[in-house]
């Protein structure tokens, strides 16, 4: 993991050789590789991976925040400066201490991630992976809450779908002129659960980017 961020990072300094623009440019960045038996999760930046399990919400990353005091001290013991300026922010201009990119404010700003590592269990509901832009005005639990809702709502359908199927092929066997099979409408469960997370931030006023994954863990369980 950090050494893909690495890369990335490489990638976007060598660009910034050639256009010069680039070198104020940034980005944060959360990732999660998950199988059957983990769920690793790396962070940099104020993006954020949250796991719901067991009605639980469980954030799998930490925010690094120029005020956060561990942070605080590494960028000070760099050179440089935090302030309080809208917000403590790296000389009062970035307010995340770590990123992809953002060459003008290195070595403050370094794109190192955190890494998480946390064992499945048979209650792991669904991860979510999102930028500030939700963050900013929703927290773990009432992110989970809705996706949860949202995937109780699926399930009915989905129960509701079998149902009339069943219904259908009876009739269909008895003579009657119903369909055979139940028509799938083709939504994906998590892409829904993400669509309304996003409109609901922009609601609350989020005027930050709102971008956010859903991953439905109960498709693939532990072993």
């Amino acid at each position: 993991m950090e050494r893909g961020f690495g890369r990335v990072d490489e990638e976007v300094r060598e660009r910034g050789v050639e256009m010069e623009s680039i070198n104020s440019v940034g980005s944060t960045a959360v990732v999660a590789l998950v199988n059957s038996k983990r769920v690793v999760v790396a962070n940099c930046g104020d993006s954020r991976a949250v796991l719901s399990r067991a009605g639980a919400a469980l954030p799998l990353s930490h925010d690094h925040k120029p005020d956060r005091p561990d942070e605080m001290e590494r960028v000070e013991a760099a050179g440089g400066r935090v302030v309080d300026w809208y917000g403590c922010r790296i000389f009062g201009v970035l307010a995340t201490s770590r990123s992809i990119g953002d060459q003008y404010l290195k070595p403050y700003v370094i794109s190192v991630p955190e890494v998480t590592v946390k064992d499945r269990t048979e209650e792991d509901e669904f991860l979510i992976l999102a930028s500030d832009g939700l963050w900013d005005v929703m927290s773990n639990e009432v992110a989970c809450k809705m996706v949860r809702k949202c995937f109780e709502c699926a399930r009915l359908r989905d129960e509701e779908r079998r149902s009339r199927a069943k219904d259908d092929a009876a009739e269909s066997s008895s003579g009657g002129s119903g369909c055979s099979s139940c028509s799938s409408s083709g939504e994906s469960t998590p892409a829904e659960a993400a669509a309304m997370l996003a409109e609901l931030a922009l609601a609350r006023g989020s005027k930050d980017n709102i971008t956010i994954v859903v991953v439905d863990l109960f498709i693939n369980k532990p072993t």
